[in-house]
């Protein structure tokens, strides 16, 4: 019971093979309540695939994942997204010839159940701007409410797409890869903003920006071909000689 009420998502034996080729294997994952936790682990790991099989995209060969508690290995993916399990995609995933304000209104309109009904007068959806202003400033985007999306820096567009994620209340957001493709400044900035929206959710991260996961992450599970090579805090896995071998045969 301490186990389900401590762990929001857990795995047991969470396995995937293509064709003969097992890119996932018997995987158990502890995600704790309220924590940042990183998947990490050289390219081809098995990072994506771990979490296209948590968010229904693909469906295990074998093993178990439950939702607190529930057994969510048969759910599909609008319904997990329903359960609270929300993910932001590696690339900006956000309508880019509108505003920040509207793709915002649109993921508010998605948690109300009348998403996409774009032929709503826009007096109808007036209600929902408020609180699409709060998700922006939350983020730091008030001042691009009335941007058209395309036209916003690449850091401020990730911004965006986890306001959109925000919108629809997520208990667990999975981030993939939230910082990919920036420079330092928007690093620096997008590090801060999942801090703060952490606090009361649970996130896991795929990331390659071992400062970016030092310095949020409470715990860290360490893949290498498709199977957990280690797990503890940044300060133990970063020291384990297992680990550096394994991102030293990357780089060779």
């Amino acid at each position: 019971m301490t186990d389900q009420a401590d762990h929001i998502l857990t795995t047991e034996g969470l396995t995937k093979e293509f064709k003969g080729f097992v890119a996932v294997s018997d995987v158990n994952l502890k995600i704790r309540r309220h924590h940042i936790h990183a998947l990490i682990g050289p390219n081809g790991a098995g990072k994506t695939t771990v979490f296209n099989l948590l968010t229904k995209f693909l469906i295990p060969t074998g093993g178990h994942i439950r939702f607190g508690g529930r057994d969510i290995t048969s759910a599909k993916p609008a319904e997990i997204a329903r359960m609270g399990i929300v993910r932001s995609f590696q690339i900006s995933a956000v309508f880019g010839h509108m505003t920040a304000l509207e793709n915002v209104r649109i993921a508010l309109q998605r948690n109300e159940g009348t998403s996409f009904h774009f032929w709503r007068s826009d007096r109808s959806l007036d209600k929902l701007n408020d609180r699409a202003r709060e998700l922006l400033t939350m983020v730091g985007l008030e001042r691009y409410a009335d941007t058209t999306t395309v036209e916003m820096p690449y850091g401020r567009k990730r911004a965006l797409e986890i306001a959109t994620t925000l919108a629809l209340e997520p208990e667990i957001m999975l981030l993939d890869e939230p910082t990919q493709g920036m420079g330092h400044e928007d690093i620096a900035r997008v590090t801060e903003l999942i801090r703060t929206v952490a606090k009361g959710r649970t996130i896991l991260m795929v990331e390659h920006n071992l400062g970016v996961v030092s310095a949020l992450c409470d715990r860290i599970t360490v893949l290498q071909r498709g199977a957990i090579l280690t797990e503890g805090t940044y300060a133990e896995v970063s020291t384990d000689p297992r680990v550096k071998e394994a991102y030293m045969g990357r780089a060779q």
